[in-house]
């Protein structure tokens, strides 16, 4: 990490109140921005459209909820923060943020807070719209809502881990293909060979697929959290890995 010097001491827990009004700020700023409102917000509800003509059919319905769902990790958690962290460090916005009284902790959450709260809100909303047009209910939405959770923390960690190598928002573009590639590698598992899907299966993408299709339709006989054992475990992998390829490489400032 970098190692801009501090000229107060680190708080043990953040602030809510400084998390608060600087995720205030951030989120002013993605409901300016016209695109970024369009693909943060507006964007992941697209999916949802296809629901009135899966949703008779349960396994394609819910394969439509779980583009939905990569649409609302993709764009508002982990493109959004991409985009507004290295801006925000090529402006030396962090840098001078980081000189005063908010810890890192405080600031990470600050930037990421707005894009998890848009994709927490699509889970949600997700959930009765399906519903009304003629998904089942969720078969265990404890499962849902486990898996919402861990998937924002993974894409808000490979936002930060790609913002360190990107050097700035145009390069951004390019430097997001190899997490966009790993998330959207669960949407083709059903059309390649099955040697090939076992693979895919274990990236982040497949993981949440498979997690999305037991957590509405359940997993029969053997049990819901039985069967979702093994890609619980891949979404852990991946968000650990995440977690410390961000906290290695994280960048505050411009690289001199």
């Amino acid at each position: 990490m970098s190692t801009t010097t501090r000229t107060t001491p680190r708080a043990s827990v953040p602030d809510a109140r400084r998390v608060g009004g600087l995720a205030a700020a951030n989120a002013r700023l993605l409901v300016r921005n016209r695109l970024t409102l369009v693909d943060g917000v507006l964007l992941p509800l697209a999916p949802l459209v296809m629901l009135a003509v899966t949703a008779d059919e349960p396994a394609a319905g819910a394969s439509t909820v779980s583009l939905a769902l990569l649409f609302a990790y993709l764009f508002p958690v982990f493109y959004n923060l991409l985009s507004v962290v290295v801006t925000r460090r090529d402006e030396l916005v962090l840098k001078r943020l980081r000189t005063g009284e908010t810890t890192d902790a405080e600031l990470v959450l600050a930037l990421a807070l707005p894009g998890v709260v848009v994709a927490v809100l699509v889970a949600a909303v997700v959930v009765p719209v399906a519903v009304a047009l003629g998904m089942p209910w969720p078969a265990d939405l404890a499962l849902y809502a486990l898996m919402v959770v861990t998937a924002c923390v993974m894409f808000v960690a490979f936002a930060l881990w790609t913002a360190s190598w990107t050097r700035n928002a145009e390069a951004a573009q390019l430097t997001s293909a190899p997490v966009l590639l790993l998330a959207v590698a669960g949407s083709v598992v059903a059309l390649v060979p099955e040697g090939v899907a076992e693979v895919l299966q274990r990236t982040p993408g497949g993981a949440l697929d498979t997690l999305v299709q037991l957590a509405w339709l359940g997993g029969g006989a053997d049990g819901t959290w039985a069967q979702a054992l093994q890609p619980l475990l891949v979404l852990l992998a991946w968000t650990a890995l995440a977690l410390l390829l961000a906290q290695r490489s994280m960048r505050w400032e411009p690289r001199a």
